[in-house]
């Protein structure tokens, strides 16, 4: 379930920032106006019911990939307290994505929920426009055909926060994007803006853009429409909630803490 929440967190954010399709990096330079910086960390916390189920974390540093200059994400999940007596979670994403055109190099997805564990690695070879997928657990590897626009799970997150300025933003209107994440290959995920919300948080009140993604239901979410996600309206374009209806129960998550933004928190006085 925290696992389920920490792909959410990052799914759903890279989703609210897919707003502008007309978006394009400059390939040569590192785009001064980025939404982030090195150093950016963001933790949730995840309420399951009236229990405090988990932790989230996203944390963003620098390195080079074969020579390449490129940002590191690791974004982890854990659960905590009376939640991990009955279901234990430790799951761990990468991702490395280019500072001057957003593209993801590598990701890595090591999980362990309650016993069931996964290890995939992802490797995007731009040149002969596939990914390699490797499941190190069952030693499996499979080729995917890519395409310039594609992004991993995480990467898009960051990619697409530069993505979108509020004034092109369509009430009601849905959008589509396309991340590879796991051995099904590439999917696509659509995403429905709905306007202006101010939400009361531990900082203050935020003004938030909110969004309604569709998920599967039957498996994990009540209806296609399950779930909410609210974004700083700001150029941060941080999450700072996420809700959804489950089959059994409801499940939150809030920004409890940040540190590293590179754009000021906008935080609405009383």
């Amino acid at each position: 379930m925290a696992s389920r929440l920490l792909s959410a967190v990052i799914f759903l954010c890279l989703s609210a920032s897919a707003l502008n399709s007309q978006y394009r990096p400059n390939p040569d330079t590192e785009l001064e106006n980025s939404a982030f910086k090195e150093g950016e960390w963001l933790k949730f916390r995840v309420h399951y019911g009236i229990f405090n189920a988990s932790y989230a974390t996203l944390h963003l540093t620098s390195e080079t990939i074969k020579g390449t200059p490129v940002y590191h994400v690791v974004g982890t999940g854990k659960t905590t307290g009376f939640a991990s007596i009955f279901f234990k979670v430790d799951d761990r994403y990468e991702s490395y994505f280019g500072k001057t055109d957003g593209r993801p190099y590598r990701f890595i997805r090591k999980i362990d929920e309650g016993g069931y564990t996964r290890d995939v690695e992802i490797n995007f070879d731009y040149s002969q426009k596939k990914a390699l997928y490797h499941d190190k657990k069952k030693e499996e590897k499979k080729h995917f055909d890519i395409e310039h626009s594609i992004q991993d799970l995480i990467s898009a997150f960051y990619y697409l926060r530069n993505a979108y300025d509020v004034s092109d933003l369509v009430l009601g209107e849905s959008l589509e994007l396309k991340v590879l994440f796991d051995d099904d290959g590439i999917f696509t995920f659509r995403l429905k803006y709905l306007g202006k919300e101010t939400l009361k948080t531990k900082f203050g009140n935020v003004e938030c853009l909110k969004f309604r993604p569709f998920v599967q239901s039957g498996r994990v979410f009540k209806e296609e429409e399950s779930l909410s996600l609210w974004v700083s309206n700001d150029r941060n374009k941080i999450p700072i909630r996420i809700q959804a209806d489950l089959l059994v129960g409801s499940i939150k998550a809030d920004l409890e803490a940040y540190n590293s933004l590179k754009n000021q928190f906008k935080i609405i006085l009383d």
